[in-house]
């Protein structure tokens, strides 16, 4: 049975897979009697007694199936064998394209990738873990191999577009690494029409480069309808659409009122002056800080945190949908929060005249924010003010309204803060961010790059204070013995090799770098106050941090090299991420005098909420690409300017310096020369005009096309689009 074509629905097979487990042994023991020798299908059917024709076909396609998987050898002459013991190597699929894939095999430190072509990966998709034996060939400097088995399937589940034909259907994935389109018979569309955006579950696996079969379990809405976009970027994450019900009802049940009791288990901030500062669109405020002189001249300040854990206990119903979700996500037009709303935004949000129960680090500081006395524990407070980002700045630069004194005062001790943190190595990553302005039917009317001020850096300042102090303090409690479990927020030193490739990257901007003369945080500041306003901030901002080990939770006392901080952790934010609830439980079992915690439940937990953290960033990058592409579709005559932000065999990648979205110029689009990439020089060469297009080069550009299921959008030189 040869390979079925391009759009031809896979036809039902003679060879169940129950028949291929019986057949396959067989098969394997009348090879294994002369290993090495090869054997004709007509003589392995003689050999194993087979006559008739219907068991000829289906034994003979079992074996072609064994060959194809690499379980036996096929010999030039036709014939198979069964070769020596292979090694084989277990890994994680990787399908860069539609042409071939990497499996990274596991404890990848000892082991380089693997290259393996599409007919060779045996039906893997991406993210499943494989069994690969290796080929004596080589692809480039990778080595080549193919797949023997699949292990285990990463999802069975993916979102896509319904396409119709007359006598069947596909659906046509939205994810960029799923290169088979996905065949449904009309009586699996549940309902579904052509150009709905839909769940597939998978039925029927691929053996071999075929069509997957599957069908839909769910109908999202009309394609590029807003809300049937954004519920498709939610199934595709695997993100949960609400909340059990049972979760729901065990928040509701949590009465409102704080005892007498409780009240005085606590120490009492409610007569200091405290606020909060938050985005003007927020409602789960998770912190607040309040501010008083002392009669010394010292300022006492507090940085009270959302007490979370007195609300959801162990093993509850929350408890388990907390840890199972660990982070809340913030997509462009909607929050899928970690708790429910009964605890997010009402009773542990730290709303203005109200009273809340909280955890808090509490600090003296002198005139040179010099910390003279700390102390962590329960509190309860009553915000007087909920302040936004936007009116605390007026304050700030104006010195006028309501709390401007005690708003002055902490943001001068803050900045005092943040010079000491650079001073001792911190690196200074701004990223641009954009929001958009939508509207009421969720089309993008512009895109606005969001704005960092004093405002937003006194907050973020005071955080990282508790969250460093709080991790000192469980780490000194037993540091000369064994250190009590904890969890860390921690950040590895870059990859050298990484700094070099990035040092390169920004020499093309015209910034050289010397790490070895400068060292890395000074070296990378420098850089970053140079290209402050310049076109190329936000692609050399975004390369810098590619360039960086990525932060994660651990149970390890390591230091977190970005912050230059020996210990970090995350303590400030309850509501909305899982660790900083541990950290808040952990503490509290501390300051009460308990023994270290069990170190593998939690670093089973830091790495649980480290995946889920990439998961939720993940999603809101591709809820900010689909309103990118959107926004782009409606602005499809106009010209922008750019920046080369990338340049690759097939593409010149332009980011347009207005709305900061990324788009590709093809090569194939450039019809005034044949192009040619020079990797090393990060260009493409005209052959005959000898014209060239060089990462960091400024250019106008002119959207070509866009596509809102891949997440993508084609662009055009403006001289070059004639």
């Amino acid at each position: 049975m040869g390979r079925k074509r391009k759009g031809i629905p896979p036809q039902d097979t003679s060879v169940t897979k129950k028949a291929a487990k019986q057949i396959e042994p067989l098969v394997m023991e009348f090879l294994n009697r002369t290993p090495g020798r090869g054997y004709q299908i007509k003589q392995i059917l003689k050999g194993l007694g087979v006559r008739d024709a219907q068991s000829k076909g289906i034994v003979s396609e079992v074996i072609y199936r064994m060959g194809d998987r690499g379980v036996l050898k096929k010999l030039r002459n036709g014939s198979y064998l069964v070769e020596a013991e292979q090694k084989t190597i277990i890994g994680t699929v990787d399908f860069v394209n539609s042409r071939f894939a990497y499996v990274v095999p596991d404890g990848a430190e000892e082991q380089d990738d693997i290259w393996v072509a599409r007919e060779d990966l045996s039906g893997a998709m991406d993210d499943d873990r494989v069994k690969v034996v290796l080929k004596s060939t080589k692809h480039g400097k990778s080595v080549e191999g193919k797949v023997v088995e699949v292990l285990d399937r990463h999802r069975d589940e993916f979102v896509g577009r319904v396409e119709m034909s007359t006598r069947y259907a596909f659906v046509v994935p939205d994810f960029k690494k799923m290169h088979h389109d996905i065949y449904v018979r009309y009586e699996d569309l549940n309902g579904a029409q052509h150009n709905d955006k839909v769940i597939v579950k998978i039925t029927d696996w691929p053996e071999r480069d075929k069509k997957p079969e599957g069908v839909v379990q769910r109908v999202l809405g009309k394609a590029g309808e807003h809300n049937a976009e954004i519920h498709s970027i939610i199934a595709e994450f695997g993100l949960p659409l609400e909340f059990p019900e049972v979760v729901n009802d065990e928040a509701e049940a949590i009465p409102d009122k704080i005892t007498t009791k409780e009240i005085n288990k606590r120490k009492d901030f409610r007569e200091v002056t405290t606020f909060t500062i938050d985005p003007e669109d927020a409602k789960d405020f998770d912190d607040a800080l309040s501010l008083r002189t002392l009669s010394n001249g010292n300022f006492e300040v507090g940085i009270h945190i959302a007490d979370v854990t007195h609300y959801v206990e162990p093993k509850s119903q929350l408890e388990e949908e907390a840890v199972d979700r660990a982070t809340s996500v913030y997509l462009v037009d909607r929050t899928i929060p970690m708790l429910p709303e009964r605890l997010s935004n009402g009773l542990c949000s730290l709303r203005p005249q109200e009273e809340k129960l909280t955890f808090s680090a509490v600090f003296e500081l002198d005139q040179e924010a010099n910390i003279k006395k700390e102390w962590f524990g329960r509190t309860i407070i009553y915000s007087d003010r909920r302040f936004t980002y936007e009116e605390a700045q007026e304050r700030i630069e104006n010195a006028e309204g309501d709390f401007h004194e005690e708003i002055n005062q902490l943001n001068q001790l803050a900045g005092i803060l943040r010079k000491k943190r650079f001073q001792h190595g911190a690196v200074n990553f701004e990223t641009v961010e954009v929001k958009f302005k939508l509207d009421e039917k969720g089309t993008p009317l512009g895109i606005i790059p969001k704005e960092r001020k004093a405002a937003h850096m006194l907050i973020e300042e005071f955080m990282l204070l508790a969250n460093k102090k709080v991790a000192e303090f469980v780490y000194n409690k037993h540091k000369a013995a064994n250190p009590l479990t904890f969890v860390y927020r921690t950040h590895d030193s870059p990859d050298p090799e990484k700094l070099d490739t990035f040092a390169k990257f920004a020499s093309r901007f015209g910034h050289k770098m010397d790490f070895d003369k400068g060292g890395v945080s000074r070296t990378l500041n420098g850089l970053m106050d140079e290209i402050t306003g310049k076109p190329e901030q936000n692609v050399l901002e975004q390369l810098a941090i590619r360039s960086m080990a990525k932060a994660k939770y651990t149970t390890s006392e390591k230091g977190h090299f970005g912050l230059a901080f020996a210990h970090y952790t995350h303590f400030t934010s309850p509501i909305r991420r899982y660790p900083d609830m541990m950290v808040h439980r952990l503490l509290q079992h501390y300051l009460d005098g308990g023994k270290s915690a069990d170190r593998e439940e939690y670093e089973e937990l830091c790495l649980h909420s480290s995946e889920r953290e990439k998961r939720a960033a993940d999603a809101e990058r591709a809820s900010i690409k689909y309103k990118q592409v959107e926004y782009m579709s409606l602005v499809e005559k106009k010209d922008f300017p750019g920046i080369v932000s990338g340049v690759t065999e097939w593409g010149v990648f332009v980011e347009i310096s207005e709305t900061k979205c990324e788009g590709m110029v093809r090569i194939s689009d450039l019809n005034d020369d044949f192009y040619e990439f020079d990797e090393q020089n990060y260009r493409i060469v005209g052959r005959r005009n000898k014209r060239m297009i060089s990462l960091g080069d400024k250019v106008t550009v002119r959207v070509k096309a866009t596509d809102i299921d891949r997440r993508t959008i084609d662009l055009i030189f403006v001289d070059n689009d004639e």
